[in-house]
């Protein structure tokens, strides 16, 4: 996905009163298969970000090497 459908995605995301559970749920699949990020839906519901940082945020996460 390109970054302007993740953002068009995480809008909707934050959109949480028109999506049924089910719904939000393949969103969120659907953004965790395309991002590296493995907490994205942490960044939605607990971070204070906008859509775009959420995005880049998601984009710009690089796994720690052990």
């Amino acid at each position: 996905m390109t970054r302007k459908e993740l953002i068009q995605l995480v809008e909707q995301i934050l959109d949480v009163e028109k999506y049924t559970e089910d719904q939000m749920n393949e969103m969120l699949e659907l953004l965790h298969r395309n991002v590296p990020h493995p907490a994205i839906s942490d960044l939605i519901c607990y971070e204070n970000l906008s859509s775009e940082e959420i995005v880049d945020k998601a984009l710009n996460y690089k796994p720690i090497q052990l």
